[in-house]
């Protein structure tokens, strides 16, 4: 009997015993058995614990709008599982997903494979298909081993290194940087984004023989007010301001530009212009219409909160949020750096995410070990507490709505 995307979909997440098991061995034999091949002609694969997606959408389009042809893979989605492989700017359809998924499982046999698994092998399936000049690959989890490393980029970004999956990765940012280089090459460039990178990172670049390109060191930023210059001895370009509004997306933008110069691809100056300019990603500081005003971010670690919380005191207003996180998540971490902008939280249940969703008295249980109970109020479901948050906030504040890809997406699919 054929199975609709859906079906499939619920039938992965039956396969593997756990939701999460990092390795290459099962998934590498996989991918043996389908004969893939290379998924592009180059291949760019970031990791990093924030920016990823950001940074996949800043290359994904400079180099479309340079005349390339490009696939994105990431992940999560927000909506639409299909949001997560996309050719050419258009994401894969039902019809295709689902016959890579045949695929796979006809040459998986006896191999439990994840649902995370399932997706890679099919995304890098139909890449190899498209015949593109760029495949981007965002890591999933780690970098080491995540499913995406079976394949060698030819160029590797390390956005940025911050704690979170504590439980995978280390405790500290030397251990998880450790796990994130696994996705560097003896002989390839690689982007390190962050001014000060763990020394973990830097040990493994020189130890294989990696050429580290340096953000702030090899590659410059220069802040000119309502634009921006990236520059490296040798060449400049002056920039738009990228359209995502985080204050870390210029460094985003310059991660891509250092990466797509080190492929040595054709990408004209008004190509980079154009691809900072117009890349979007949805759940980044996104603005929906109406009033009040509501902003929706992703935020979900301690460095995404410190940033975002960086966006609210350049963009002061009366703000009150509506707020999930899941269960392994630090609260603290993510509390405390929105704490000071923030009126009232009102929280929602996470009742799509299996174990790791937290009923929301749980929920209000944590977060009232950081905050007053007073300004605490829990809801039944996401849709009761976003109306309540536009209710307090009034047409002229702001509703902000945070904490997971979980809660984004309920926000958008709300409308």
């Amino acid at each position: 009997m054929e199975r609709t995307l859906a079906q499939w979909l619920d039938y992965q997440q039956t396969v593997h015993p756990r939701s999460i098991d990092m390795g290459l061995e099962r998934v590498g034999e996989v991918a043996r058995r389908l004969g893939l091949g290379r998924p592009g002609r180059h291949v760019a694969t970031v990791g990093g614990t924030n920016g990823k997606g950001s940074t996949v959408a800043f290359l994904e389009a400079i180099a479309r709008a340079a005349g390339l042809k490009v696939g994105a893979y990431t992940s999560p989605h927000l909506l639409r599982y299909n949001e997560r492989v996309r050719i050419d700017g258009a994401e894969a359809g039902d019809e295709a997903l689902v016959a890579a998924f045949e695929r796979i499982e006809a040459a998986r046999v006896e191999i439990p494979l994840t649902f995370f698994e399932f997706g890679t092998l099919a995304a890098l399936m139909l890449f190899e298909a498209a015949d593109l000049d760029l495949a981007i690959l965002e890591v999933g989890l780690g970098g080491r081993l995540d499913a995406t490393n079976i394949v060698d980029p030819d160029v590797a970004i390390i956005t940025t290194v911050d704690l979170d999956h504590q439980d995978y990765l280390g405790d500290d940012r030397e251990s998880i940087g450790a796990e994130k280089a696994g996705i560097l090459r003896a002989g390839k460039p690689c982007v390190l984004a962050e001014k000060d990178p763990p020394s973990s990172v830097l040990r493994r670049a020189y130890a294989i023989g990696a050429f580290a390109i340096r953000g702030h060191s090899d590659y410059l930023v220069d802040d000119l007010g309502d634009h921006w210059r990236w520059r490296e001895p040798g060449y400049e370009i002056e920039l738009p301001e990228p359209a995502l509004s985080a204050p870390a997306q210029r460094g985003n933008a310059a991660a891509a530009i250092a990466a797509l110069r080190a492929l040595d691809l054709p990408i004209p100056d008004e190509a980079l212009r154009a691809g900072v300019r117009d890349a979007r990603l949805p759940g980044r500081l996104q603005r929906l219409p109406g009033s009040p005003e509501r902003v929706l971010d992703v935020a979900h670690n301690p460095q995404g909160a410190r940033q975002l919380a960086a966006w609210l005191e350049a963009n002061p207003r009366h703000t009150v949020a509506v707020f999930s996180a899941l269960a392994d998540k630090d609260m603290g971490g993510i509390v405390a750096p929105v704490a000071p902008h923030l009126r009232a939280w009102h929280l929602g249940p996470i009742t799509d995410a299996g174990p790791r969703g937290l009923p929301v008295d749980e929920l209000a249980r944590r977060l009232a070990e950081h905050l007053p109970a007073e300004i605490l109020h829990p809801h039944r479901s996401l849709a009761e507490a976003l109306a309540a948050a536009a209710l307090q906030a009034g047409p002229d504040g702001r509703v902000l709505v945070f904490g997971s890809f979980h809660t984004v997406a309920a926000a958008l699919a709300q409308g």
